[in-house]
């Protein structure tokens, strides 16, 4: 199975101010394994970028400004993903803003299935940061290229989190909050799974024969 942890930059927090994205990074995943594909590209936003942003990612105007538009690498981008499952942290940010610039080239909206990390660690962590430097922290994963938010190392480390993430999640037994959440999400396909895992053809020799071992062990006594 082939997923796309994707990480995208933009020149501000909301849509509705007209933000748009300056950077995308795409890494391909085939059954939790990062392949050599990759997606990566800076954008030319067509405006200007606000200080926060700035203070976050570096990228200046006049670096942006020399790059490609997102119209000259759209067609590319949905190729890379089409089909794949996608794994973002925060995906409502991402996903609002890639269908954004989707928009305004008059295309449809993306239609991946989608996993929110942040759900699925904040499920697992109730009260605790959820932050991808905390859960790069609590995962034990080497986060020091980190020095700014940069969406392919940020690809990098996610890839690392989300195996982590998904080999340990638990059920949730908040229904009411499952479905509030379902309500929510509903519009950008965000879901989140538990995986299963299944006992070897080798462990289930051994624990016929254990079982076998104590009904002997308690007839006899």
């Amino acid at each position: 199975m082939k997923e796309i942890v994707l990480d995208t930059e933009t020149t501000g927090i909301s849509v509705s101010e007209g933000h748009r994205i300056v950077e995308i990074g795409c890494i391909e995943l085939d059954n939790l394994i990062p392949t050599k594909n990759k997606f990566h590209c800076y954008l030319n936003p067509e405006r200007k970028v606000s200080e926060k942003a700035f203070e976050v990612h570096g990228y200046s105007d006049n670096f942006l400004s020399i790059q490609k538009k997102f119209k000259e690498i759209a067609e590319e981008f949905l190729n890379f993903i089409d089909g794949k499952k996608l794994i973002i942290h925060n995906a409502e940010f991402d996903v609002a803003h890639l269908n954004h610039e989707l928009k305004l080239l008059g295309k449809d909206k993306i239609k991946n299935e989608v996993i929110d990390t942040l759900i699925l660690a904040r499920d697992k962590f109730p009260g605790s940061s959820i932050s991808l430097d905390s859960l790069c922290k609590r995962y034990r994963v080497d986060n020091s290229k980190r020095v700014r938010h940069t969406a392919l190392i940020d690809c990098e480390l996610l890839s690392k989190v989300y195996i982590n993430l998904i080999d340990q999640k638990e059920p949730t037994l908040d229904f009411q909050k499952h479905n509030d959440r379902s309500q929510t999400l509903e519009k950008h396909n965000i879901v989140y799974f538990k995986k299963v895992i299944k006992p070897t053809t080798e462990e289930l020799k051994k624990h016929k024969d254990f079982l076998k071992k104590d009904l002997r062990k308690n007839f006899f006594n």
